[in-house]
């Protein structure tokens, strides 16, 4: 990096924290007062939802408007392993993700340590944790126990009710399944039933009634979540289910694509919609060699949203389609790695060709290395600039999904410290 680049992005940056990219017409934060002060927290009627970076896995804490809290994956990873692939590890390298991750919660959580649900999108060590990396190994009811990810959490939080892709069927696609990862999982959750009680239930597909408010059901209405996609399936808004697994099965092209298998949802919250669906993404040739991308088949069932988590952190994702249809005002990124918002994905988010407007695109982290290879793209002018120190995202819909903001809290330490927001008026 030479110098001029170096003190262009540093003013960049330090302009990001005090004018909230105000070079974005539609997203003015300069004027908020907590900027530079700590993170206010949740108040009730607020749906929030906390990417967390932790520089080693994907982690996101939902909290619904009534306080129903939910921890959405909770991995770890051998990061420091990949040299100079690897992205800072924040706030430091002195505890493991899990549990850096449990104590973002306690801090933002209305309930401190009790979550009332824990999902985990699909059996990959960066979403899960695993008995592989920085595990801390013991015996616990006479069989391996690793703390690590979920594990490791929740030596902090007390999880209520697990949702689980496959739970206790041994579905055909677990056998695709990161087998480390599901024997890690099925040890913890075995674990957590005996010793503390926690519920375990298989993920519904099209279910708007598994993931629900619990503390004041009712209270409002215009708050769901529908479950989009599990296990190689998709549901469509009719009803009916794609059964992407056979598709490929039939194409005689089924490999170890765990990532194929993941959940996916729809919030809503009046006019707001956030769609994620972990690292749903693959492709493959129909019988008559016709090339096939399955987020296309996503695309026919999500519609547009607000907000919308870049599938497989914008690695080797992201299809055309899929983007047309969710055309959302924010992508959020979780990012783990230099290899993470590859350009030819970011070209696709920030393309007007695909679907106008204006739009920003919120990685956790946007690293020196990856800016001064990307420089010159144009994608990086809708790039949010306070991405490049990394932090914590937090998407906030105030009472009835008319207005939202997207704010970066201080990842290199804990002191929940606002660097910049901004705001939006949420788009029909």
């Amino acid at each position: 990096m030479d110098r001029r680049y170096f003190i262009k992005t540093t003013l960049l940056a330090g302009a990001a924290l005090c004018l909230g990219d105000r070079d974005k017409a539609f997203a003015a934060g300069c004027g908020y007062p907590r900027a530079g002060k700590r993170w206010p927290g949740w108040k009730e009627s607020q749906f929030q939802i906390h990417f967390i970076y932790t520089g080693v896995a994907e982690s996101m804490f939902l909290i619904f408007p009534d306080g129903t809290t939910m921890l959405l994956d909770c991995g770890d990873f051998d990061a420091l392993a990949r040299g100079p692939k690897a992205v800072p590890l924040l706030p430091s390298a002195d505890r493991h993700s899990g549990e850096w991750i449990a104590r973002y919660v306690t801090r933002v959580n209305p309930a401190v340590t009790d979550v009332d649900y824990m999902l985990l999108t699909h059996y990959h060590n960066d979403h899960a944790g695993s008995d592989r990396f920085y595990a801390d190994k013991q015996i616990r009811d006479g069989e391996p126990y690793c703390l690590s990810g979920f594990s490791q959490a929740a030596e902090i939080l007390n999880f209520h009710k697990a949702i689980d892709r496959c739970w206790p069927d041994d579905d055909p696609s677990l056998q695709f399944a990161d087998s480390d990862t599901v024997g890690h999982m099925r040890r913890f959750y075995r674990y957590m039933q005996r010793h503390r009680g926690m519920e375990i239930e298989k993920f519904r597909l099209g279910a708007t009634d598994q993931l629900v408010q619990l503390h004041n059901p009712g209270s409002y209405p215009s708050f769901s979540v529908r479950n989009l996609c599990a296990n190689g399936c998709i549901v469509l808004p009719d009803g009916s289910v794609r059964d992407l697994f056979q598709a490929r099965k039939a194409a005689g092209k089924v490999t170890k694509n765990e990532n194929a298998m993941s959940l996916g949802m729809i919030f809503s919250y009046g006019d707001f919609r956030f769609f994620t669906a972990g690292d749903f993404s693959a492709g493959f040739k129909d019988p008559d060699g016709t090339q096939r991308f399955i987020e296309d088949d996503l695309a026919d069932a999500c519609g547009s949203v607000s907000v919308a988590k870049v599938n497989h952190h914008g690695h080797n994702s992201m299809s055309r389609k899929l983007v047309g249809a969710l055309r959302p005002q924010v992508w959020v990124s979780c990012v783990w790695d230099q290899l993470h918002n590859l350009p030819k994905c970011m070209e696709l988010l920030a393309d007007r060709s695909i679907y106008p407007g204006e739009r920003i695109i919120c990685p956790t982290i946007m690293p020196a290395e990856r800016r001064a290879a990307d420089v010159e793209a144009a994608w990086m002018s809708d790039i949010a600039k306070a991405s490049y120190e990394g932090g914590h995202v937090v998407v906030n819909v105030e009472k009835g999904g008319k207005h939202f903001s997207v704010s970066y809290i201080r990842a290199r330490d804990e002191s929940m410290t606002v660097e910049s927001v901004m705001h939006f008026k949420t788009a029909k």
